[in-house]
């Protein structure tokens, strides 16, 4: 993993010795393993490193190949060996990633970006054609953010450059702050107007007095996979999973895997240990397991310790019990670029102490897993599918099975069915994706679809609902992991088995009823890994989720809340009403049903603006935060960056 920083002056000069080792500062924490720099025609371009490979330590970045372009990697290569086969011999079985990434960039431009499969964020600099181009995975599990401004580009891995180096106070991005509040925003914003971030799957291509945004990649909708008997879909996903995990497992010290207990994050350390069982992929796979003993329907011991007594090794364990209400108390007043960032909590410190005894550089995660393999036991995407092809025989023989799994009539089923095929008017919104109610009704007019998390309905003409649900997740969990703000204390590399790009073309392709069965959740990855994942974690319902812990946390902070509730920095730039939100909170230390995970983010959002206004990052009146909203913000952002518009687009800068 690495981390850049690239400034490009339309006007030909060179940026500041003093601006430039400002820059240097803020990228250091992120790239502790040296850097170098690359510098010409009025273009900067700053490169600091974190290995996690032997062959990344002897990448030379930034990368200048043959014909001039400036290339910055920052990735891990899941095809390095396919890609080069491709070049006869012109590229050498140990050539470093970047120089594979070059090769494929001289051959085919832009448009040959579909060939890099893993997890990466690239920037090339074509000093002939004086353009930019920036461009990341289709999944999005790196960041890379830019900002135009009239005279200058400037992009970085992180925020905090663009944001503390840039000159003048920001306003915030509201269509931002609604999805933080909802179901995440949408993955080309940042909370700031005026950056923006790279879409996942797509490439941003920058002239001078031009700005394009262009998809390269996207799953294949025609592609079917389709087996006589579930033993050779069960085969199919050991496989694909196996490269999957083995993938990331690449590393050259001990890789550090999440154990919660549940099915995805077992499998996956079960699965590697199978791996490492037959290679030396890394030195050793060490476990993270977090527990909270005071939460009575969120006991993990019994199954994360089956996988450590299977395995025959203890892992790391850190209490996350509530004492207080971290959301609020993460007071550290170092800059945090976004909601939910920022360190300084007991979790972090224990999770810095768990890093460094490893010492591990790499962790790996299960996000993904529940979403694509059928942790939501419904048969909807099913059933559409069979409606849309007219298999009506199939459709009936189907609800009545579900129907008595479920113990709903069939007609309940039929209409749900239904309902994502109409329009929204006629349907309604569901309770899950209606606003918090203490948000004010003239930001919540503005951004309702942000406030509903995108809602997409089925086409009734063009691929399969299930495939269309599929990919709505994806852009879900694209949007999860856009806001998902890189740290340096403590620093390490997230990686995610389940999203493994052929994987999910894989699960995209299977029958829907190969994922989900009356009476069996997650019912292909039950079959396919019996006998290498613990029976108990198998067998195990869904993880409930976890209330009670914030609860008490409201409780045992009442006093403070409440005086945060008199002066809302979230309320004077018109996002909260602060006293529903304190009666929100009342309403829900006394037990009663709310929307807890709003309520968090609402005081994480409020802890974040705060922070910004002690950094001077936005502007200050006493009566708190002072920020233009409406229509003013969406003249900075360019339609095409918007969500729901054309991701092939142009727009003209200044």
């Amino acid at each position: 993993m690495s981390v850049q920083f690239g400034r490009w002056n339309f006007d030909g000069l060179a940026a500041s010795p003093e601006y430039l080792a400002k820059v240097r500062e803020l990228l250091a924490p992120y790239g502790p393993d040296g850097g170098a720099s690359w510098a010409s025609g009025g273009v900067d371009v700053l490169y600091s490193a974190f290995h996690t490979t032997k062959q990344s330590r002897r990448e030379i970045q930034p990368h200048v190949a043959a014909s001039g372009a400036v290339i910055v990697w920052d990735g891990r290569l899941d095809n390095r060996a396919e890609i080069a086969s491709e070049f006869q011999g012109s590229l050498a079985a140990d050539s470093t990633d970047v120089a594979i990434v070059s090769a494929v960039y001289e051959r085919s431009g832009a448009e040959g970006l579909g060939k890099l499969v893993g997890d990466w964020a690239l920037s090339v600099w074509n000093p002939d054609e004086r353009s930019l181009i920036l461009a990341k995975d289709p999944i999005g599990a790196r960041q890379l953010y830019y900002s135009v401004e009239k005279n200058v580009v400037s992009w970085s891995t992180v925020l905090d450059p663009l944001v503390l180096l840039a000159g003048p106070s920001f306003e915030i991005e509201e269509e931002y702050v609604a999805g933080w509040l909802s179901f995440f925003p949408a993955a080309q914003l940042t909370p700031y107007v005026g950056i923006h971030s790279v879409p996942p799957s797509c490439f941003v291509r920058l002239k001078r007095g031009r700005l394009t945004v262009r998809k390269y990649w996207d799953f294949d909708s025609s592609n079917r996979i389709r087996y006589r008997r579930d033993a050779e879909y069960e085969e199919h996903f050991r496989t694909i999973f196996e490269e999957a995990v083995r993938r990331r497992l690449s590393s050259d010290t001990p890789v550090l895997a999440e154990l919660s207990g549940g099915m995805d994050s077992s499998s996956i350390v079960c699965v590697a240990d199978t791996i490492l069982a037959r290679t030396a992929e890394a030195p050793r796979l060490d476990t993270l397991s977090y527990y909270d003993d005071s939460e009575t329907h969120w006991n993990e011991r019994a199954y994360f310790t089956a996988v450590e007594q299977q395995r025959d090794r203890t892992g790391c364990h850190i209490d996350i019990g509530f004492p207080g209400l971290s959301p609020f108390d993460s007071g550290s007043d170092c800059f945090r670029a976004a909601p939910g960032s920022g360190g300084g909590s007991a979790v972090t410190e224990q999770l810095r102490a768990c890093l460094a005894s490893g010492p591990n550089r790499v962790i790996l995660s299960g996000i993904g897993g529940d979403e694509f393999t059928g942790g939501v036991p419904t048969p909807v995407p099913e059933f559409g599918d069979l409606l849309t092809r007219g298999q009506f025989s199939r459709l009936a023989h189907q609800l009545k099975l579900w129907a008595l799994n479920k113990r709903k009539p069939w007609l309940h089923l039929l209409w749900e069915t239904i309902q994502p095929l109409l329009p929204p008017e006629l349907t309604g919104r569901p309770k899950v994706r209606q606003p918090a109610p203490w948000l004010v009704s003239r930001f919540v007019r503005r951004h309702d679809k942000a406030l509903a998390g995108y809602e997409k309905r089925w086409k009734l003409f063009g691929p399969l609902p299930s495939f269309q649900e599929n990919l709505s997740a994806l852009e879900g969990l694209r949007r999860q992991l856009g806001c998902t703000i890189l740290a340096s204390d403590p620093l390490s590399e997230k990686r995610y088995p389940f999203l493994d790009r052929d994987l999910l073309a894989f699960v995209f392709a299977i029958p829907r009823e190969q994922l989900v069965r009356p009476g069996q959740r997650r019912s292909l990855v039950r079959r396919a890994l019996a006998g290498i994942v613990p029976e108990v974690v198998l067998d195990r319902k869904r993880k409930a989720f976890v209330e009670r812990g914030p609860r008490i946390g409201i409780s045992r902070r009442w006093e403070s809340l409440v005086e945060v509730s008199r002066n809302m920095a979230s309320a004077s730039v018109g996002f909260i009403e602060p006293a529903q939100y304190l009666e929100a909170l009342d309403r829900a230390r006394r037990g009663q049903d709310l929307p807890i995970v709003p309520m968090l983010r609402t005081l994480a959002l409020e802890s974040w603006l705060r922070n910004l206004g002690r950094r001077n990052v936005l502007r200050i009146q006493e009566s708190g935060l002072a920020l233009a909203t409406g229509d003013r913000q969406q003249k900075h952002q360019p339609s095409c960056l918007r969500q729901g518009a054309l991701i092939s687009a142009e727009k003209n800068l200044p």
